[in-house]
Order: C-alpha cells, then structure tokens, then sequence
C-alpha cells in the first residue's frame, strides 16, 4: 500500500532512529497552507559541509504517488545496505557494497520526499485526480477547483509567463486561480511548499545536483524547459528582456543558452540514469531536455540551475526531472517495479555526478 502523509514522517523518524550515525532530520521553517511540517531526511556518513550533495524531491504533484514511496525507499535501502556492507539489486541494475559506502562516504542525499503533503492527503482520501497544493481560494472565486497552486509553476523562473514568452508560445501554465492543473500562483514563491524547497537550497550550498521525481511519461529531462537549448549565443538567456515577446516558440532561432560543457553533463547524467532505469526490467525512458517535453516557467529544474546565473555567489546546481511509470498510481505491485527503476536511476546518478561534474 502507498505511504500516506503520517507514514512517509514516521518513516523518516523511523529511519533517523535505526540509523543516527548516517541520517539528519532537517525540518524547513515554513508550515504549509494546512499547517503540516515536511521535513527533510539527510543521508550520509561525512558533515554537511565536507562534500557535495544531491537534492532529491518527490510529492510536488499530488496525484503522483509513486515518487515519495520511492524516495522513502532508496533511503532505506542505501542506509540497510551501508549498515549491513552488502550491495543492491534492482532487477540488473545491481551495485556493489564498495559502491554503496562510496555513495554514503563522499556524497550527502537530501531526501524530500513528500514537498506537497496538503495535496497528497487530499489526493489519497478525497480527490484522486488532484495535482495542486490546498492553498485557499481566492476571494470571490468559487468552485473546487479554485483551490491551490502547482508547485513546479511556482519557483521564481520566468514565472510571469505573460510578459515573459511569446504569446504563441504555448507555456503549460496558467495565471487563472481556477485552472485545476497548473495555476501558477499569485506571485513567484508564493507557497510554502515552494519556499521550502528554496531554503534547502539557500541553506545547503554543497547541493550541486536536484533531481524532482514526477510521474508518469516516463522519461528523464534536463535543462532548459523554457525554449530550445543552444550553446551559441550567450545573450539569448532567460534575463534578456529582449527576448520577452519572443521566447519559447519551436525552431525560431532563439533558444535558452546553455554552455556546451553543461550539457554534456547534463545529457550524460541523464543518460546515466536511463541505463540504470533499463537495466532493471528492459524500460526505455528516454532523455530530453525539459523543453521537448512541453515549455514551461516556474519549475524546480530550471529554477534551481538559474541560480547560480542570477546569484554568482550560488552554487551551480544541475537540474533533473524523472517522470517515471506510464500512470499516476499503479497497483502497488507495479509500483514496486518503477520504485525500482527510480532507485537504480538516482543510485547511478550518485556514482557518476561527482566524476562527470568535477572531471571538466
């Protein structure tokens, strides 16, 4: 059975007591719209401030069940498997003890499992289909759907997508309270849902990796989900506000800049990951940058690597998005299996992101 919202706080309880040599429970300071606390559970042998680190989000959607039981998962896999010095297996996607205690020696993982947990409770006992927080309504709105923000709209990247694309762009958000997918909010960082994803950011500068866990298409995306990539010309980037009327339509010579080195690390991590997530049960997810998706502003990915573009002093942080599965919520028994396949993603990713990052 999925997690709820009591369980996947208790599990993280759970795991800080069983293994308190290798866990930090970090609570980020802003209680959500229903005053629940989600709380953040770091993994790793060495201090916060010796290595570098990995982000690690599930839950922004709601609907989405499977990414939080995954996260809860991993992290005690990796935390049983360190304590035991035995290795893992998901199907053949199998990795050694040495390869374990390399993770847990010379990385942290920040796992955050449920960011959304107002819409994951709403979801698993009310509203299957729903994806938003439960930020209330506005005033004067009426009707169900006025009720929350998409999460991954949300974050202070091109957020006012009004002013800042090309009207036929087709940016997959809304600035309508009453859209019940992907409202954006009434102001960038508006949630605290949101704002506590950004302080674990701010406050953990080791952080050089994010990886938001979604479903379902399946597919693994990297940078830029705003308009096409291209290493070429460097002014033609999100703080160009020439660019406003213009950005994010297909194959109009314009696109996001991104330097060719970054994205060879990004295209080869994500590679990294879809190779694990094969070797498990045969299934391709594919890579893409997050644009060939759809285009979109206000997402965690783009956020969190525009950081360090806006902020020199900020750390570069490659930004990951893993749809993983074909639907929302699987039966449990399929669910087991893209757990599996989202685990050998990020545990591949963990083994090779400090070698590919630093090796440049």
């Amino acid at each position: 059975m999925y997690l709820n919202v009591t369980e996947i706080e208790s599990a993280i309880t759970n795991l800080h007591d069983a293994h308190p040599g290798a866990t930090e429970i970090i609570t980020p300071p802003h209680p959500t719209h229903e005053g629940r606390t989600a709380r953040l559970l770091r993994v790793g042998t060495r201090p916060v401030d010796e290595v570098p680190a990995i982000l690690l989000l599930g839950g922004m959607h709601a609907r989405e069940w499977v990414p939080p039981d995954a996260l809860i998962s991993l992290a005690a896999d990796l935390l049983e498997a360190h304590s035991l010095a035995t290795g893992l297996g998901y199907g053949a996607s199998a990795f050694t003890a040495p390869q374990v205690t390399q993770v847990l020696d010379s990385l942290n993982l920040f796992f955050f499992p449920c960011v959304n947990p107002d819409g994951r409770a709403f979801s698993q006992t009310t509203s299957a289909t729903w994806r938003k927080n439960r930020r209330p309504a506005p005033a004067g709105s009426t009707g169900p759907s006025c009720v929350g923000v998409d999460l991954n709209r949300n974050f202070d990247f091109l957020w006012d997508h009004t002013a800042k694309f090309a009207p036929n762009a087709h940016v997959h958000t809304s600035d309508k309270p009453c859209d019940v997918q992907v409202y954006r909010g009434p102001a960038a960082a508006s949630e605290p849902e949101t704002r506590n994803v950004v302080w674990a950011l701010d406050n953990h500068p080791q952080i050089e990796w994010l990886v938001d866990v979604h479903s379902a298409v399946p597919v693994i995306l990297h940078n830029w989900g705003c308009d096409q990539n291209q290493s070429v010309t460097p002014a033609d980037n999100f703080r160009n506000p020439d660019l406003d009327a213009v950005r994010g339509r297909p194959d109009d010579g314009i696109g996001e800049f991104i330097p060719e080195q970054d994205l060879q690390i990004g295209v080869e991590l994500a590679e990294q990951m879809n190779d694990a997530v094969r070797a498990v049960r045969g299934v391709d997810y594919g890579v893409d940058a997050a644009y060939g998706l759809y285009p979109t502003s206000g997402t965690s990915d783009d956020y969190a690597y525009s950081r360090h573009l806006t902020d020199p002093a900020a750390t570069k942080v490659f930004g990951f998005t893993i749809e993983c599965g074909d639907t929302f919520q699987p039966d449990f028994g399929e669910a087991e299996q893209v757990i599996q396949e989202v685990s050998a993603a990020l545990v591949a990713l963990a083994l090779k992101a400090p070698e590919v990052t630093h090796s440049v």
